[in-house]
């Protein structure tokens, strides 16, 4: 029965149980028997839906600030889930295939060669960098790439259970006063990890997941689950 071995494969891929069911449930009343006979009509179905379960964000092409200050993205989270990696693909997709005018500013002056990676990426993509030691000099950081189209935010990394640093980078967060606020998370963390990261960062009003290193990752099913329960 090709709904049996999907069900036992979206199982096997960590998907929570309850998804698992009322997706395949879904599956069992919506679709013609002709349909499920078939197991690549049924996977087709199956990845249609899970598409669904994770809503992607649009290209940001076109984005106008209503206040007038460039579009600005920050970046948040964990120590080593790749803030600054993700945040030089998201600048690189924006200046080369955009063909916006990107600036880049980070205040992640607390990890070793932190601003010598950002400064690398800066110079390979052509891209204006600005560097705040800390809340105090974010603003005039900001100020020096105001004729930007966007201008994208990398923060220190921050442990979900140091209260005291993830206050210091909400002082960060209000200064900078983004656009938007992407938390950047490991899919190859474990599923309580994610949640108790995505509740630590919670107070920085993120607006975005991405997830990172999904090349590392064991299965996949966990992240839609976490995806959903994140919001």
């Amino acid at each position: 029965d090709p709904l049996v071995a999907t069900y036992t494969e979206l199982i096997a891929q960590e998907l929570s149980r309850d998804l698992a069911d009322s997706l395949v449930e879904e599956l069992a009343q919506t679709i013609s028997p002709e349909v499920l006979a078939d197991s690549s009509l049924v996977r087709e179905a199956v990845l249609e839906r899970l598409a669904t379960l994770v809503p992607t964000a649009e290209s940001t092409q076109g984005l106008e600030a209503a206040d007038g200050r460039p579009w600005i993205q920050a970046f948040v989270g964990p120590t080593g889930v790749g803030k600054t990696t993700t945040l030089a693909k998201v600048a690189s997709a924006m200046a080369l295939r955009e063909g916006r005018k990107v600036g880049l500013l980070t205040a992640d002056t607390y990890r070793v060669a932190a601003v010598d990676q950002l400064r690398t990426y800066a110079e390979i993509l052509d891209l204006p960098l600005a560097v705040a030691h800390g809340p105090a000099e974010m603003r005039s950081a900001m100020e020096s790439l105001m004729d930007c189209d966007a201008i994208l935010v990398d923060t220190p990394g921050r442990s979900q259970n140091d209260v005291e640093r993830l206050a210091d980078l909400r002082s960060i967060i209000d200064v900078a006063q983004p656009h938007e606020v992407h938390l950047v998370l490991s899919g190859t963390a474990g599923e309580r990890v994610l949640l108790r990261e995505a509740e630590a960062f919670a107070p920085l009003r993120p607006d975005r997941i991405v997830l990172t290193k999904l090349d590392e990752a064991v299965s996949f099913g966990m992240l839609v689950s976490v995806v959903r329960q994140i919001g």
